[in-house]
Order: structure tokens, then sequence, then C-alpha cells
């Protein structure tokens, strides 16, 4: 609040605190929904893989899906829970497209090698962060 002193001895006073408030909440909270309906446009496939790999132990690095865009097409890389396994690259209704990297070489399956230097990357969609 701040006050101007005007005619006489009286005082005309704002309050810059509700609009402040109405700027942090712009800036802080709206992101943070934005992220939850993210969460909740995923395809229902892969909701239902996010489950199935809540339920096992927690991965060993942790599981990771990361949104692309491979050949004007949105495609989600799903990470490996091991090590020398491949990366599963699947399109939006989780058909398995190929394995751009992982396995022993790190090169994956060699099915979509064009993969590095074509696909764009857009988000990290989820990532397992469990104790």
């Amino acid at each position: 609040m701040f006050c101007i002193k005007t005619v006489g001895h009286f005082c005309t006073c704002y309050y810059l605190y509700p609009m402040l408030y109405k700027s942090l909440i712009a800036l802080f909270v709206l992101p943070a929904f934005a992220c939850n309906s993210k969460m909740r446009s995923l395809p229902s496939c892969l909701q239902q893989r996010i489950s199935a790999i809540q339920k096992e132990a927690k991965w060993n690095p942790p599981a990771e899906i990361n949104e692309y865009v491979y050949h004007g097409k949105k495609v989600y890389l799903f990470s490996a829970n091991c090590c020398d396994q491949f990366n599963t690259l699947v399109d939006e209704n989780c058909n398995t497209l190929c394995a751009p990297s992982g396995g022993i070489t790190g090169k994956g399956d060699r099915k979509c090698t064009d993969f590095a230097d074509s696909a764009t990357h857009v988000p990290v969609v989820w990532k397992d962060d469990r104790q």
C-alpha cells in the first residue's frame, strides 16, 4: 500500500497487494495446473504404461517418457529399466515403432537410424520421481 497526500492532511491510499497476489498466482500456480492438464491429456495407453511402471520397484535409472515430433507425428520415447536394453519409441496408440537408442551398442535396433537427426524433442512427459 502506498499513500499520496492530497488536500490538507488527507491521504489517498492505494493497495498494491491484491494485484501483486494475483500476479504471483498467475506466474506460479497456473503453470502447475497446466502441467497437470498435460498429464491428463496423455493418451490412455501411456497412462496405463505409467501405472504399470509405478507398480514395479523403481527403475535405476528412473523411468522416463519423452515426447518428440518425428516425421510429423507425435511419438513417445520410453527409457529402458536397466542397462543395455532398448529405449522404445511408440506412437500415440502405443504401437512400437522402433528403438532409436539403447542396447549393447547404444544405437538401438537400427530401424529408425534418422531419429537423432530428424526428431524434435518436445518435453519430458513423465519421470518417475519416487524416492
